[in-house]
């Protein structure tokens, strides 16, 4: 998901201010995915430069409001009938830092385990995180799913440890 999504979709409920779309932003996302306000601004800005979203004047505390656009609203709509594909997602370091390890006589077992650590205290943070969202259903289907994924790396790791065994002996 880019930022430039995320806001347009908050501001197809109403209009906003820039502060208002961080808080809303990180509490959607069960605060997994943490935003400065200037990152705010500027996808605003560029939103606003795309004719995606306009300025709707300033409220009661003189804040800047923001509006989508029909051109934002079908972009939006784009964004939600379009699938994420695997090549859409950032490349997986972890990966290949293993395979540069493999490749380069590094000790893998040694990062495999400092990878294992790390990922299950990942797993208990996010668990305890999913514990204390409570009611709100996109801030526990973001955490599922960063437990899900955290999982999966558990069970990968699993995975090249065996592997690794096999070919050194």
């Amino acid at each position: 998901m880019s930022i430039r999504h995320g806001l347009l979709t908050l501001l197809s409920s109403g209009p906003r201010y820039g502060y208002q779309l961080r808080v809303e932003f990180e509490a959607t996302t069960g605060a997994t995915w943490p935003l400065n306000i200037g990152q705010v601004y500027t996808t605003l800005a560029r939103l606003e430069r795309d004719g995606l979203v306009a300025p709707g004047g300033a409220d009661e505390q003189g804040r800047a409001i923001y509006t989508i656009t029909e051109a934002g609203r079908e972009e939006v709509g784009r964004w939600f009938s379009t699938p994420v594909a695997q090549t859409d997602r950032p490349r997986d370091e972890l990966a290949i830092k293993i395979a540069m390890a493999v490749a380069s006589g590094v000790d893998v077992a040694d990062v495999i385990q400092t990878q294992r650590v790390a990922t299950m205290r990942a797993l208990q943070e996010l668990t305890r995180a999913k514990r204390a969202a409570g009611d709100g259903l996109a801030q526990r289907l973001v955490l599922d799913s960063l437990i899900f994924k955290a999982e999966a790396e558990q069970r990968w790791l699993d995975h090249c440890e065996a592997v690794s065994k096999e070919k050194s002996r």
